[in-house]
């Protein structure tokens, strides 16, 4: 599980974009949508679920998700809200 550090860390390490810091209330939805770049997110308070066409993904703090570029996605955010950090590579 990583924290805000280790994700920092991580992102540099591995070459990403200057990591972006988001949050959502408690049952925010995005809906349905791709990105043309490799999406790395951590989580760090709260939780979400990334819904693929390949099945949903829950993350709480410390999960981290990778995306490939073109991947369809859409979210809900949890009971809690949630914080997460997020770059490109």
């Amino acid at each position: 599980m990583a924290g805000r550090e280790e994700a920092l860390a991580a992102f540099r390490a591995e070459g990403c974009s200057e990591p972006r810091p988001w949050s959502n209330a408690p049952g925010d939805v995005y809906d349905w949508h791709s990105h043309g770049y490799h999406k790395v997110l951590f989580c760090l308070e709260g939780s979400i679920v990334f819904h693929t066409t390949e099945g949903d993904v829950e993350l709480v703090a410390g999960d981290r998700l990778d995306l490939d570029p073109g991947t369809p996605h859409a979210a809900t955010v949890g009971p809690e809200g949630v914080s997460c950090v997020e770059a490109s590579r």
